[in-house]
């Protein structure tokens, strides 16, 4: 692994916790000479995650739509900023540049990034590892959910395990580098047609 695709909120949340683990986040993935390919604003979340990192001697770099370059205000102090079209182009040149992605607490943007990174991999797109550091329990109804859609048959165990589940920085990263994809069908009942 070369480099970690993080995923979170321009929003700083509501509890400093939030900006704190984003920050040890963006430390640890400097500390282990790995770069930071994140969403490229300098606000909330993304802007703490980034600064650390650079702080930290780490290589960053941003991804941003054009239409966000005001909205979510561009870092100017990366080692690189990509300006793409699109937020299309955003999630497919994030893709593109790192080799395991994590989300933090975050929205709509950050759930909806993660999630089209599992559904590649879980299609064998790529195989490539996704995890949700678990700030404050903040993803605990979202792992309930996902084990409800296992025991529902709507998705298969091994596709929720290819999802890492941590709230320490380094076990998450560490879980990341040993991350080996199922070799599983995506389809449930597919023999049946």
């Amino acid at each position: 692994m070369r480099a970690v695709g993080v995923f979170c909120g321009a929003s700083p949340g509501g509890d400093p916790a939030y900006m704190a683990a984003a920050r040890a986040m963006g430390t640890a993935i400097a500390g282990r000479g790995l770069a930071l390919v994140y969403g490229g604003a300098k606000v909330g979340l993304m802007g703490g995650l980034a600064d650390a990192a650079l702080a930290a001697g780490g290589e960053v770099f941003g991804v941003m739509p054009e239409a966000l370059m005001d909205k979510e205000i561009a870092h100017t102090g990366l080692t690189r900023l990509d300006v793409v079209p699109s937020m299309h182009e955003r999630k497919a040149r994030m893709a593109e540049l790192a080799d395991g992605f994590v989300a933090l607490p975050g929205g709509v943007g950050t759930m909806e990034e993660i999630f089209e990174i599992w559904t590649w991999g879980q299609l064998g797109f790529h195989a490539k590892p996704a995890g949700f550091l678990n700030v404050l329990g903040y993803f605990d109804h979202l792992r309930a959910f996902v084990d409800h859609a296992v025991g529902e048959a709507f998705l298969k165990a091994p596709h929720r395990d290819m999802l890492v589940f941590s709230q320490d920085c380094g076990e998450m990263l560490d879980a990341l580098a040993a991350y080996k994809p199922p070799k599983v069908e995506k389809w449930i009942g597919r023999q049946e047609l």
